[in-house]
């Protein structure tokens, strides 16, 4: 069948005729051809609207329909929820649905009013819900093992690294060296390296200066300070100790290249002191303030103390550099890992008067990897004297242990007397620290032995010197 349009007082009437009646019926009326072409769009729209109709049917019958909405869950407790305090002691009254229509019954929170009324209409005793089951434990009850199921993986790792330094015959630096020419042993028991590299590390470097100097040399010390910095990397960073009667810190651990490192170094200038001369005789060497015909200070009258023309009593000189160095190792002993940590001494090495004594500070300083690099100056410089102020005599002053706190561990000692020779054994110093080998081992030792453990690092070539740590002390922080 096929749609057709009819004519009825004006108005065209879509019918439903054959194709011969439509054709009778053009014949026998006349329609113009404006309403032919109109009467053709109609059709035309008709028959896409119906089509389009009939297909949006289709696809609405295939798509299912959204999910309905559910009643919230039921919270724990009865009664209304009071902010920190949670369900009340109040029960709720279910709101059941209408049975006739068929809707299910949910669960509604009332208002205050029925909350009021709701225990006039109870009509027996309501139970609490039961209380949650607490969490499992993590750990097993005792003695009760794990389940079989679970695996335990426990690893104990007593990782050593050796920074070390290789020179010729010459004090120059020797590099192009391999894994292959490095031995190392502990306590006289070869290691295998499980560590090599070459790569340069980080500085956190202390500098520690000696404000105890005698004038001249203390001058020569501040004009040099200003090329600290110039021996440094902006990857580094710098503190800042003086000592003279106690140490005392400047600043914490500040950005080598900033501008607060070289504000302190001007501040941490010092005029030094003047050599103190004994005097036994003439009126300073006596009691010159007396009370009631006696020395207010009997340590001050002849024969004391203070000595009188026969006996010379040598004024004590204070030089606390043990006291120093400990102190700025524990600001380095913070430090992250990846870094080298290094003590950097300006002094001629006495030391007199400390609280803490040498072996105390060298075993402090192994225990926590740090190593002390300095530069003599002053007497200790001095060719000759030098060497023979290493030697102490029994109740005297130390006139140099700085040797023997790199020799413990691992760094180096350089001698100037001139403000050149001082600067230039900062960039040398620093350059030596920066570009080591650097071992690492697994210890055969048991991780739990705090005892001190002897290191022996030697190269398969002739005539080479090898700088490393003595020895060390384990500590809890390696585990």
């Amino acid at each position: 069948m096929q749609p057709l349009i009819s004519v009825a007082g004006g108005n065209y009437v879509l019918q439903s005729a054959t194709a011969m009646q439509w054709r009778q019926w053009e014949d026998e009326i006349a329609v113009k051809p404006g309403l032919s072409a109109i009467a053709l769009g109609a059709l035309l729209t008709l028959s896409l609207s119906t089509v389009y109709t009939v297909r949006a049917q289709e696809q609405q019958s295939t798509v299912p329909d959204a999910p309905l909405p559910q009643a919230p869950p039921k919270l724990v407790g009865d009664g209304p929820i009071t902010p920190g305090k949670g369900a009340g002691d109040s029960v709720q009254q279910p709101v059941t649905g209408n049975s006739a229509s068929g809707s299910p019954a949910t669960d509604q929170p009332t208002s205050s009013t029925s909350d009021q009324t709701a225990p006039a209409q109870q009509t027996g005793p309501v139970a609490k819900p039961a209380a949650p089951a607490p969490p499992p434990d993590i750990l097993p009850a005792p003695g009760e093992g794990f389940d079989k199921t679970a695996t335990t993986i426990k690893v104990e790792v007593n990782f050593v690294e050796v920074p070390v330094t290789v020179k010729d015959t010459k004090g120059g630096l020797v590099a192009g060296l391999t894994f292959r020419d490095f031995r190392v042993f502990e306590n006289e028991v070869p290691e295998p390296l499980h560590l090599f590299t070459v790569d340069p590390f980080p500085l956190s470097i202390t500098f520690v200066i000696d404000q105890s100097l005698t004038a001249d040399v203390m001058a020569k010390v501040n004009e040099s300070m200003g090329a600290i910095q110039g021996a440094l990397t902006p990857y580094d960073e710098a503190a800042v100790f003086t000592y003279g009667n106690g140490p005392k810190e400047w600043t914490g651990f500040t950005g080598a290249q900033g501008n607060r490192l070289p504000a302190v170094l001007a501040l941490a200038k010092a005029t030094g002191t003047d050599m103190q001369v004994p005097v036994n005789d003439g009126p300073f060497a006596g009691c010159s303030i007396r009370q009631n015909g006696n020395c207010i200070d009997p340590n001050l009258q002849p024969g004391r103390s203070a000595g009188d023309g026969s006996f010379i009593t040598i004024p004590k000189e204070i030089h606390t550099l043990n006291d120093a160095i400990l102190a700025a190792a524990k600001e380095l002993s913070s430090r992250p890992k990846g870094r080298r940590r290094l003590i950097y001494v300006i002094s001629d090495g006495k030391e007199f008067g400390s609280k803490a004594t040498l072996k105390e500070v060298i075993r402090y300083l192994q225990t926590n990897k740090i190593a002390v690099y300095a530069t003599g100056v002053g007497v200790s410089a001095a060719w000759g004297e030098g060497y023979v102020s290493r030697i102490h005599l029994p109740f005297t002053m130390y006139d140099n242990i700085l040797y023997k706190y790199t020799a413990a561990t691992g760094g180096d000692l350089d001698s100037e007397r001139g403000v050149n020779g001082i600067e230039k054994s900062y960039a040398k110093i620093a350059e030596e620290a920066r570009t080591q080998y650097t071992l690492g081992y697994l210890s055969h030792e048991s991780i739990y032995n705090s005892k001190y453990r002897k290191i022996d690092v030697r190269v398969n070539r002739p005539g080479l010197e090898v700088i490393a740590k003595q020895g060390y002390y384990p500590s809890a922080q390696d585990k």
